[in-house]
């Protein structure tokens, strides 16, 4: 019996059939950096507004802050979609396709 390559992936690209998400420890810290460097925009913001800063300068900052978070959904929803989306789809289990639509109309709202 011969097994179909298209139905078999690395376990480290198993997910959600117990809704966990194993990552590469590359893709974990790149994501963690990111949520780092947000963090510390955040806390740059808050500053701002302790220090009394003009209001276009900390609107710059949280618009700086929004387009990194954004770009970090983007890069998380990429690995989502090209492993468990796509290995979901291999192995039948079409439940993934329409999960993912209501993801993005959430975050295209």
């Amino acid at each position: 019996m011969q097994t179909d390559p298209l139905k078999t992936h690395a376990p480290e690209e198993n997910c959600c059939a117990s809704r966990t998400k194993q990552r590469s420890s590359k893709e974990q810290q790149d994501l963690l950096n990111r949520l780092s460097r947000i963090e510390g925009q955040i806390r740059g913001i808050q500053r701002m507004v302790e220090s009394s800063a003009y209001c276009p300068d900390i609107l710059i900052q949280v618009s700086a802050a929004s387009a990194a978070l954004a770009s970090f959904s983007k890069v998380l929803l990429s690995n989502h979609i090209r492993t468990c989306v796509a290995n979901d789809i291999r192995d039948g289990k079409e439940e993934s396709v329409e999960e993912l639509v209501g993801v993005l109309g959430k975050l295209m709202k």
